[in-house]
């Protein structure tokens, strides 16, 4: 099972997309600097996920959320995320 998840950094106003086997991992990774594009921009908080099969569709809703606006992601985590 794979997940897609939507991060907002709470003192940039940013928000960040990936995908993962693992939700909690993930989350620490970003919050502790691991993750080089999202290091500038701690803390992130955890607004959805999306539970896919396999990565290959993980991947394929990942790279169209990171298409969407600040607005259309939010509308999507409204409607479909847990």
């Amino acid at each position: 099972m794979y997940f897609v998840y939507i991060l907002y950094s709470t003192s940039y106003d940013r928000y960040y997309v990936g995908h993962t086997d693992s939700i909690d991992r993930r989350l620490e990774e970003h919050n502790t600097g691991k993750n080089k594009s999202t290091k500038p921009y701690v803390p992130w908080v955890l607004l959805g996920t999306v539970e896919k099969k396999d990565r290959s569709s993980g991947y394929q809703l990942e790279l169209k959320l990171k298409n969407l606006s600040k607005e259309r992601k939010l509308e999507f985590i409204k409607i479909h995320c847990n």
